[in-house]
């Protein structure tokens, strides 16, 4: 039997999240399992005259493949990806992956080798395509969140039919108040941190890239970062789970990491030079996320929480940093996690997880979910 659900959600995403047009070449990227999305997806593609084109990524293969990497190999297989890539006008990535630890065990130098020669590709998608990444319900997944599958699924499509439109005009406020800030005031249990991010532009993400999605977001001006942030939210890299992070900066670097693997924390800050600088800061705000799970892609939409990123920055909100890491580290500020407060020029915007500034009360989750969560029917 056909799950309307996915019909809703393939409507979704490609009327409203990638706004797909006749003639274009749309890849369907599956990682693991999805595969019901991603007909509905394409069935829905055809009838649009846009031209699907599938791929499906198994993580062991991906594993073996990256295990006996060379430089040349790669440079044989970028011959061939980027006639692909560059000729796309969206991306969709589909993930179900089974085991988020199939890749611990790729050899550090590996990753890196094809971090840095795939990152010009991975770029291309986040900034010249209509790209969406979107996970898709997993045993696994349901697993993390300490749930039932069933129970799982019907969570995974509440959140993924939030009318995502109408979750963009309630942030409008924000966005165009974060826009006119120069200074970011963020305290909290382990936490006194200070930056500047006047002048490097302010993106919403309201489902036009990820699913779920909401967050509005920018990026520190690379050398203002000053103090001390200690991350209240797990976080799992390349398959190494990490509590208790705990970052020091000095003049916008990170000169000081520690967490339960030091280590292991501080190897992954050493990929390059931009990975102990922040390329991007957002506030999160997702009204039907109110705990981590372990999945980035869910836990850095929290309601109440927001997210200071190591790494490279986006295109759209750019402080020039550059690397081959993008790690979206979460720390939520509601009550039960702590609390905490930021500040925008010495002016309270949020306190415990909810949104004080009296343009910004329309974020709040009561607000948000007063909205219908709903789209309505595709036509």
């Amino acid at each position: 039997m056909k799950d309307e659900r996915l019909v809703k959600m393939a409507h979704n995403i490609l009327h409203y999240s990638l706004d797909v047009q006749p003639g274009e070449h749309i890849l369907i990227n599956v990682v693991d399992q999805g595969e019901p999305l991603a007909v509905e997806l394409i069935k829905q593609m055809y009838a649009k005259g846009a031209y699907p084109h599938i791929r499906f990524t198994r993580p062991k293969l991906q594993r073996e493949w990256m295990k006996g990497l060379t430089r040349e190999q790669l440079v044989e297989s970028l011959r061939m990806e980027e006639s692909l890539y560059f000729g796309l006008q969206g991306y969709i990535g589909i993930h179900g992956e089974t085991n988020d630890s199939e890749m611990s065990d790729v050899p550090q130098e590996k990753g890196r080798l094809y971090s840095e020669q795939f990152q010009h590709i991975a770029h291309y998608i986040d900034n010249k395509t209509k790209g969406l990444r979107i996970n898709y319900p997993t045993p696994s997944m349901a697993q993390k969140a300490n749930m039932s599958t069933e129970a799982f699924e019907d969570f995974y499509f509440d959140v993924c039919s939030l009318d995502y439109q109408r979750m963009a005009d309630a942030c409008q406020p924000l966005y165009e108040l974060m826009d006119k800030t120069d200074r970011v005031r963020i305290v909290g249990p382990g936490t006194e941190l200070t930056f500047s991010i006047e002048g490097i532009g302010t993106r919403t993400a309201v489902g036009k890239r990820n699913m779920p999605d909401g967050e509005v977001y920018t990026s520190p001006v690379r050398d203002s970062v000053q103090g001390v942030i200690s991350y209240n939210t797990p976080s799992s890299y390349k398959g190494t789970l990490f509590e208790n992070i705990r970052l020091t900066f000095r003049d916008g670097k990170i000169v000081e990491g520690t967490a339960n693997n030091s280590a292991k924390l501080n190897e992954i800050l050493d990929s390059d030079e931009g990975a102990r600088y922040i390329g991007e800061f957002a506030i999160a705000f997702n009204p039907l996320i109110l705990h981590p799970m372990g999945d980035t892609l869910f836990d850095e939409k929290i309601a109440g929480s927001f997210h200071l990123t190591p790494g490279r920055a986006y295109e759209e909100a750019d402080n020039g940093n550059r690397s081959t890491v993008h790690w979206d580290l979460i720390s939520i500020q509601r009550p039960e996690y702590g609390g905490g407060e930021i500040w925008f020029d010495d002016v309270l915007i949020r306190k415990d997880g909810l949104f004080v500034h009296p343009a910004l009360l329309g974020m709040n989750p009561d607000a948000l979910t007063s909205f219908s969560q709903e789209l309505s029917n595709p036509s």
